[in-house]
């Protein structure tokens, strides 16, 4: 799985209430959290992320309420991906969960910059910044990673395998 697109760079310990504000919890529908995806961080995000962008976050990405909706909500609204420093657990779990890819890199997170152009190969645990021509080696997901994220997540996997 290969993704190219272009980075949207964000701050440290980035939490699950900025990613979809707790105040759209009253929908359980991906569309319209979509909507709203780190509008509490960037207003203007939305209507600037074209769908294939990827975010590019600091460490401990996605902590917080251990809610499934922000992976949801990324997902839905066209986020390619997340590269982070590192990420809080339960949001690295539900990602997964819910078919979302994620990865996990210091170096990367903290070497790209906002506008860059990067293609991130999780099967060969690449990230190639196409702005600088630097890349990254990153572990690549284990296989049964894959497996939940190509099938869209645990519960469609779990379907498809049952």
């Amino acid at each position: 799985m290969k993704f190219t697109g272009k980075v949207w760079k964000f701050r440290d310990d980035v939490n699950t209430d900025e990613i979809i504000p707790a105040r759209y919890m009253n929908t359980s529908d991906p569309k319209e959290l979509a909507k709203h995806t780190m509008e509490d961080i960037d207003k203007d995000f939305m209507k600037k992320m074209k769908p294939g962008d990827i975010i590019v976050g600091g460490k401990n990405f996605g902590c917080g309420s251990s809610r499934e909706h922000a992976p949801i909500c990324l997902k839905e609204s066209g986020v390619a991906c997340v590269i982070a420093k590192s990420f809080a657990r339960i949001f690295y779990r539900n990602s997964f969960n819910m078919g979302f890819s994620i990865v996990e890199s210091p170096e990367a997170a903290g070497d790209i910059k906002e506008g860059d152009t990067i293609e991130v190969d999780l099967e060969n645990g690449v990230i190639n910044n196409k702005t600088t021509g630097k890349s990254y080696k990153v572990a690549p997901y284990p296989k049964f990673m894959q497996e939940l994220i190509n099938a869209g997540g645990l519960m469609n996997y779990v379907k498809k395998n049952a």
